[in-house]
């Protein structure tokens, strides 16, 4: 999938009426099939930027295009559609607590799925393999069946990626995938995200705190700073001067000293993006 921003500016979901936008002015191209890490301190605008490109979160000035269509002026079921073929991984996975590993993974497929599947599927998981393999890659295959609630943080986050594997979608969306990982588990995950992304010919856009593994990962690095472009380059060309600037009074951040939450505004509840038929 492709997306287009022209002069986008956008508002927190929890940002007072008259706010400052958190994302202002953005104008970006992003062609179908690339790998892109969006990199910056905390209050950059990062995740904001991810729920709009998910069509969660309307601009409040400017444009999104997604494959050529603007997704805020398409009738209710074809925005519907338009969703069902993106996916949004947030930081915190919205997993049930009291549900199995293999249904919480399997719920990647809901959109492609009709009311009857989703619901049976609730009960009796269709495709175990599938779930199995996905977990596997993630060194999880042996929490197939254990309850969400008896994992560690860690393990829930590996789990909310586990299921974008087997999302139908052909963009995924990938908010702060390593927060809760240690650098071993951290490297084995984005290798998988974007190894499957290139496999597939999906478009990934990550959001991510730890510099040296997007510059490692990915080709085109985005660097977002107080809401607007910082630049846009290959990762061969990010240098340390540029990185420096971007983390100027956040050189903790750039060390790799984040605090497990971020957020780009006012605390609210992490909003939960369901794309059904």
């Amino acid at each position: 999938m492709k997306l287009e921003l022209r002069q986008l500016s956008a508002r927190h979901p929890a940002a007072r009426p008259g706010a400052q936008p958190a994302i202002r002015e953005l104008a970006l191209d992003i062609g179908a099939g690339e790998q892109v890490a969006v990199i910056g301190p905390s209050g950059a605008g990062k995740t904001t930027l991810l729920q709009v490109l998910a069509c969660a979160l309307p601009p409040s000035a400017g444009e999104l295009r997604v494959d050529g269509q603007s997704p805020w002026q398409l009738p209710r079921r074809a925005l519907q559609r338009l969703r069902g073929r993106l996916f949004l991984a947030p930081q915190v996975p919205p997993l049930p607590p009291r549900q199995r590993v293999v249904t919480a993974v399997l719920a990647g497929r809901l959109p492609a799925m009709g009311l009857w599947q989703s619901v049976r599927s609730l009960f009796y998981p269709a495709d175990i393999p599938a779930a199995f393999e996905a977990l596997d890659r993630f060194d999880l295959a042996d929490k197939l069946f254990e309850r969400v609630d008896r994992l560690s943080g860690g393990e829930r986050q590996r789990v909310g990626l586990a299921r974008t594997l087997l999302s139908p979608a052909t963009m995924w969306l990938v908010d702060e995938p390593l927060s809760a990982l240690d650098p071993t588990r951290s490297r084995q995950a984005i290798g998988t995200l974007v190894e499957t992304a290139r496999e597939r010919g999906a478009t990934l856009v990550a959001t991510l705190h730890q510099v040296d593994v997007a510059l490692a990962n990915f080709p085109r690095i985005i660097g977002l700073r107080d809401g607007q472009l910082a630049f846009d380059l290959p990762a061969a060309e990010v240098t340390r001067e540029r990185l420096a600037a971007l983390y100027d009074q956040f050189e903790h951040e750039l060390r790799g000293e984040v605090p497990v939450a971020v957020s780009d505004g006012p605390k609210a509840p992490q909003p939960v993006v369901m794309h059904c038929r």
